[in-house]
């Protein structure tokens, strides 16, 4: 029989799935408190937990990167969600991209599984007792947003806005072609190549499409994350700014002409029988029709077949750096645990690995060792780091990037050779540290 307590896991995303995992393997039972599919957000729409919501990617897979290093590292942590991902995953280059309703399909098989876990799928609108951690992420209920914020002081806000999904049949074959960027992995993208002519054109009708309406509420507290711009806002800063970021040219040749096109819409892989694709980086907040209108503009998406319309909705997180250690526990309550993006970390990926470290690091504390607080040179230690940094002053959330990462004691001049340097160095200093802490 089990003697140890029952611990409150608020939220089933990705980091409450991990969180949950992690303490359930230490032995502590588990409660995963999860209202859908009673209630949905506005946001979420399948029934399974550790729901993929603006994307199916989990970013890239090869080590000599930002995302590919916090996987590997995530893997040596025990993760549940990064070995899901790669038995359901789909071409998508040198990304690691998944199905998504398998990938939740086989997250919840695996926590309903679990001798030590069990799922209450109920609103949770007040703050449990310690221990316990929140994961409720960045659209917390507003019951449950009340009761954090009287024990937690004011909470930030931004936007964060879903692409479009169309179906491949719908597609002009004629003039879309399958393509990766640089020749990294398989051409699994699917390319609609612009001229001059056609770009101007779509931007034109890109910025001055109507947008959806804000409530008075949400029009006071708009602000939009750099990291998932909607596409009209992006547009709206220069004729160019799409054909430097989503819509780079760079790398591909259309092969009706032999020659790099103007600019270049590119279409991600969404399931693993590849009958749905969504539109990389055009987050937005149009009307419904008036993506219809716009986006088939896009040549290739003439007649495209919209499944899903993008959609935008209203994120929250803390003030992190003044109220979490590095270990994504409470300062004012040292049992009580913050996990996904409700801390500040940005990305599936990032936001399961917070629920990596929250579960590893409740269950320690209470079997009465010493939290894990990962060197700065991992991945995972730098992101913890900056959430929980009081000299942060303007807070604002942030994904792995190799730029948080303490500088190499040499200089080398060639990005992949650095970045291959610092994957080197923080998965020695990750196995250095486990050898002597992790247990």
């Amino acid at each position: 029989m089990n003697t140890k307590q029952n611990i409150s896991v608020i939220g089933g995303g990705l980091a409450g799935c991990e969180a949950a995992w992690q303490l359930a393997e230490a032995g502590f039972p588990v409660t995963i408190y999860e209202m859908k599919p009673v209630k949905f957000t506005p946001a979420h729409h399948y029934k399974g937990l550790a729901e993929l919501v603006c994307s199916n990617s989990l970013k890239a897979d090869r080590l000599a990167s930002a995302a590919g290093l916090l996987k590997a590292e995530m893997e040596r942590m025990g993760s549940l969600l990064i070995p899901c991902a790669r038995k359901v995953s789909v071409p998508a280059g040198g990304a690691l991209a998944v199905d998504r309703e398998l990938f939740s399909d086989m997250v919840t098989e695996k926590i309903k599984s679990h001798p030590l876990i069990s799922i209450s799928s109920e609103e949770v609108s007040r703050l449990p007792e310690s221990p316990a951690i929140i994961a409720s992420g960045p659209l917390t209920a507003a019951g449950l947003a009340k009761s954090i914020e009287e024990k937690c002081g004011q909470r930030l806000s931004f936007f964060d806005a879903a692409a479009p999904i169309v179906t491949y049949d719908s597609l002009d074959k004629d003039i879309t072609f399958f393509a990766s960027r640089y020749g990294r992995g398989d051409a699994d993208y699917i390319n609609c190549p612009m001229n001059k002519e056609e770009y101007l054109d779509f931007y034109n009708a890109l910025i001055n499409a109507e947008r959806a309406e804000l409530s008075e509420f949400d029009k006071e507290i708009f602000r939009v994350y750099e990291g998932c711009m909607p596409i009209e806002v992006l547009a709206s800063r220069g004729e160019d700014t799409m054909r430097f970021g989503p819509l780079k040219p760079v790398g591909l040749t259309d092969p009706r002409t032999d020659r790099r096109p103007y600019a270049v819409v590119q279409l991600r892989r969404e399931n693993s029988h590849g009958t749905l694709f969504n539109l990389v980086g055009f987050q937005t907040n149009l009307k419904f029709a008036e993506q219809k209108r716009v986006f088939s503009m896009i040549p290739g998406l003439k007649n495209a077949e919209f499944m899903r319309y993008g959609v935008m909705h209203r994120n929250s997180f803390l003030d992190s750096p003044r109220l979490l250690n590095a270990d994504y526990s409470l300062r004012n309550d040292p049992l009580m645990f913050f996990a996904g993006q409700i801390t500040g970390v940005e990305g599936y990926i990032e936001s399961a690995a917070s629920g990596i470290l929250a579960g590893k690091n409740l269950a320690r504390k209470l079997l009465g060792k010493e939290p894990l607080v990962l060197p700065r040179e991992t991945m995972m230690g730098a992101l913890a780091a900056y959430i929980s940094d009081k000299n942060v002053s303007e807070f604002q959330p942030m994904g792995c990037n190799m730029g948080i990462l303490p500088d190499l004691p040499e200089r080398i001049r060639d990005k992949k050779v650095k970045y291959q340097a610092y994957a080197d160095r923080a998965l020695a200093a990750l196995e250095e540290y486990l050898s002597v802490n992790e247990r």
